[in-house]
């Protein structure tokens, strides 16, 4: 049983700084911010964490490309990350950059306790080898040859290097009997079910002990035991959830990894997250993530959405179009979360006007527009006819596609019973038991509409807040338009 009187640490990765974020990052990082948003509204103490990973060679190339400095680079880029999730309303505890000094302190902390680690067989955790094989710049990471499609790696379509390098190695095998163990017995919990499957389909396939230093990358950490190697990029992002809360300068961070962690990322990223860094945390003496949660890929005709491809969608053009509530909500609703969704710009203007200015809007419009007119602004809240606990719960189970589906029905029925029982009808009669029923349907539609502010808000903070102010007012008085029909 989760026991939800614990703090909560909530991360996203932290993105690669070699180009600006689009929607597939917005839409892990809204996520995120959506379940830090509902549980501090249950006065939940939580943590939310993001920010860039900026070491490494692809990273390196991209500022060489641009004529500057790698560091002048990364400053730049972590504004425009930092200012996007901003403009979002994404309301994270910290931005954290791998530049900063205190990640560099410790990730250097973590380095050492990785090469004073013993494994559970006894052997040192980190030994040095030789490295041979296909290395892709793109992910940042080595492939195997089963891996490969047609010669090239199958995100970026692009022929990897091969390539021969002495390096440090972590000792992968040793630990992983026991991080299976945790998955199988869901004590490393991974949602939802499809990425599970996947991540436990890894040892079926056979994994191998992995680099954690490369040889010829001056983009990076070097490693504190062995100046002439650098950290593989890897290895330096992937303790930014320990640091973030202050690993590495005492016992404080444990007041958030010591409670709940929920890492949120995209699932080409899994692997990294659900077997290198349980048995990393395991090495250094640290607990593994309570849960790991992936969703699925965004396509643009087909292709998944990448900067490497150059097919991306800006935040900033969806916020122009249905602003940030709207693009909050279209991308949440986009498809299941897990599963992978094709974007298009025209089914978004589609479901912004039916949903948003259409359903929503249409309702807050209605009911507050009536309870001015017909209750002078005043009015005792009923109770809820429907209330939303299943889309709390849907929330909590990070099924936020779900979650929405159950507040819309909720919009619906509502509107519905306007229609329904025709309060302007009930208005025009001035006898007392058509007056009754005009004030108790009154009352029960505000506070049906509260009941879906309340559970929109953490998906729509400005449009929950703005319907919670009307209703709470001295004298109530029509919204006007949350949302504008969009062409």
């Amino acid at each position: 049983m989760r026991n939800f009187r614990v703090p909560l640490l909530i991360t996203t990765p932290i993105y690669y700084a070699n180009a600006a974020p689009h929607l597939g990052s917005a839409y892990t990082t809204i996520a995120a911010d959506v379940l830090a948003r509902h549980w501090r509204n249950q006065k939940r103490r939580v943590f939310s964490l993001t920010g860039t990973d900026e070491h490494g060679q692809k990273v390196a190339d991209a500022a060489k490309q641009a004529g500057v400095d790698p560091q002048a680079f990364v400053d730049q880029q972590a504004k425009v990350f930092k200012t996007a999730f901003q403009g979002l309303n994404v309301g994270f505890d910290r931005f954290i950059r791998t530049t900063e000094p205190d990640h560099l302190k410790g990730v250097e902390f973590f380095l050492n306790q990785l090469k004073k680690a013993q494994t559970p067989k006894k052997r040192p955790a980190i030994y040095k080898g030789i490295y041979q094989g296909w290395y892709c710049q793109g992910c940042e990471k080595f492939l195997t040859e089963k891996e490969l499609v047609e010669g090239k790696c199958p995100l970026h379509q692009t022929a990897p290097q091969y390539l021969t390098e002495e390096n440090y190695f972590f000792r992968l095998s040793d630990y992983l009997p026991q991080i299976r163990k945790a998955i199988s017995q869901n004590k490393l919990k991974i949602f939802p079910s499809t990425a599970r499957q996947e991540t436990l389909g890894y040892f079926k396939q056979g994994v191998q002990d992995f680099s954690i230093s490369r040889q010829k990358v001056d983009w990076g950490v070097p490693l504190p035991f062995d100046k002439r190697q650098t950290a593989y990029v890897w290895v330096d992002a992937l303790p930014n959830y320990l640091t973030g809360v202050g690993y590495g300068q005492g016992r404080r961070y444990r007041n958030w990894w010591r409670g709940e962690v929920v890492h949120f990322m995209a699932r080409d990223i899994l692997k990294f997250h659900a077997i290198y860094w349980p048995a990393l945390l395991l090495a250094v003496g640290e607990p593994m993530p309570y849960t790991i949660v992936a969703h699925g890929f965004f396509t643009v005709e087909g292709k998944k959405m990448s900067k490497s491809l150059g097919n991306v969608i800006l935040p900033k053009e969806a916020i122009a179009k249905f602003g940030v509530d709207g693009t909050r909500y279209l991308l949440l609703s986009a498809c299941p979360f897990g599963q992978d969704g094709d974007l298009s710009m025209v089914r978004f203007l589609e479901k912004y006007n039916a949903d948003l200015a259409n359903g929503l809007g249409n309702l807050a419009s209605r009911t507050t527009n009536m309870l001015e007119r017909y209750l002078v602004g005043r009015v005792s809240l009923g109770q809820p006819p429907k209330p939303l606990l299943r889309a709390n719960q849907h929330i909590e189970n990070f099924d936020f596609f779900r979650a929405l589906q159950e507040i819309w029905k909720t919009i619906t029925w509502a509107n519905q019973a306007i229609d329904k029982v025709q309060p302007w009808e009930l208005a025009k009669k001035q006898d007392k038991t058509s007056q009754a029923k005009l004030k108790k349907f009154l009352s029960e539609l505000a506070a049906q509409l509260l009941e879906i502010a309340k559970a929109i808000k953490p998906f729509m903070p400005e449009a929950g807040k703005r319907i919670e102010a009307s209703l709470h007012a001295e004298s109530i008085k029509k919204i006007p338009p949350l949302f504008i029909r969009a062409v």
